[in-house]
């Protein structure tokens, strides 16, 4: 079959690779309808998530048809239409039956301490082949899949496989509550669901934070109140609009490749902290390795943290989803500790949240089609991953079309 395979940091390929088989009796094989590319794919493609081994299939969304069963599979059987949760656990450990499925005991090779085992991921997390390719083994089948209602569309499901659970989980992670005001720091897909999220978890007022107009835009579509950080203070403008207290909630969907404003009044102070940023992306990734303008990392890895604490009030939440790797140690501390911040983080528990919010886009509170902008056949893949690379104005979602 044919898929999308990491070579090395800035070299992804399509090629002819064997099908998937069963290997464990609780595998199932999908036939990959759709699949999609995600910011943590470019995380992994820019070396700013290390660790990646040569040769792993990309990708951790996909929407599909189950083509064969394990002897352990229950409730599911050839033909079902199905949506892949992007973390995999088994189900049955005390993590998994407490919700927890990103850090399930049993799901990563590596053993119980590793942590979240997903689709297309460095060697910590498995590593699990993963879904950009027209067929894929999924482990933990009963867990891992989701029969898709008839009234939703793969276009639809595609987005529950990844992006509107892990922003769900965000606002859950902010303590998102009846009448809070949040900011979303990032407003890419994961941020637009989180402003989605935040909204149907009670926010009476939602901010963004972004530098792409064209993102900014999507976001007023939603009524959030956006701001441009290469034009305005953001940490500024959103003490002013809340009356000098900050805002109640903070929902980080940026991560390590955050980016400093080239203009307006924050360039200059961010600029100050150039040395700094630089050491935490050494740090975090010595092995990045740009060409021209693809695949170059973000220039202010905590500038979203940094921005977070400094514009939640006293005593408020943060809740942060974007995606930093394990060596990356820089955030303010003190800073969060002697304002009696409370703030939650990590991978998302996406098998917990899939079934509600099937159950939202089945009844029409939300439709993810609103937020999917390219449509790509699974051949052109890696030109559609340079372009979003670029941060290409428009490029906010791009679906794989991979079979009919």
């Amino acid at each position: 079959m044919k898929a999308v395979v990491w070579h090395g940091i800035g070299d992804i390929r399509i090629d002819e690779v064997p099908d998937p088989k069963i290997l464990e009796p609780s595998d199932a094989i999908v036939r990959v309808t759709r699949s999609a590319i995600c910011g943590t794919d470019l995380h992994l493609i820019r070396g700013t998530m290390p660790g990646m081994q040569p040769g792993t299939i990309l990708g951790h969304e996909a929407v599909g048809v189950v083509e064969e069963v394990g002897p352990a599979v229950r409730g599911f059987a050839p033909g079902d239409r199905v949506v892949v949760a992007s973390t995999i656990g088994c189900g049955t450990c005390s993590y998994c039956r407490a919700g927890y499925f990103a850090q399930c005991d049993t799901a990563n090779p590596n053993g119980p301490s590793a942590g979240t085992s997903f689709f297309g991921g460095p060697e910590t997390t498995g590593p699990v082949d993963g879904l950009q390719a027209e067929y894929a083994r999924i482990p933990f089948a009963m867990t891992t899949l989701v029969r898709i209602p008839d009234a939703v569309t793969d276009d639809q499901a595609i987005l529950l496989s990844d992006i509107f659970p892990t922003a769900w989980f965000g606002a859950r992670l902010a303590d998102v509550g009846t009448g809070d005001s949040v900011l979303v720091l990032g407003a890419g897909v994961v941020g637009q669901f989180a402003i989605a999220s935040a909204k149907r978890q009670g926010a009476g007022r939602v901010f963004v934070v972004d530098g792409q107009p064209s993102r900014l835009d999507k976001a007023r579509e939603q009524n959030a109140e956006t701001v441009d950080f290469n034009r305005e203070d953001p940490v500024a403008l959103v003490k002013e609009l809340t009356g000098g207290i900050g805002v109640d909630r903070v929902i980080d969907a940026v991560g390590v490749d955050a980016q400093r404003p080239s203009g307006g009044p924050a360039a200059e102070q961010e600029a100050q902290q150039a040395e700094r940023f630089e050491r935490e992306r050494a740090q975090a990734a010595p092995d990045v390795s740009p060409s021209g303008a693809q695949w170059v990392p973000g220039n202010a890895p905590s500038l979203a943290l940094r921005w977070a604490v400094e514009a939640v009030a006293k005593a408020g939440s943060i809740g942060v989803i974007g995606v930093y790797p394990p060596g990356f140690d820089s955030f303010p501390l003190g800073q969060a500790m002697n304002r009696n911040l409370t703030i939650k983080m990590g991978n998302c528990n996406h098998r917990r949240y899939l079934p509600h919010l099937l159950d939202l886009v089945v009844a029409g509170t939300v439709d993810p089609l609103a937020f999917v902008t390219q449509h790509e056949p699974a051949e052109n893949a890696v030109d559609a991953y340079e372009a979003f690379d670029r941060r290409e104005e428009g490029w906010l979602k791009t679906v794989l079309d991979v079979s009919a």
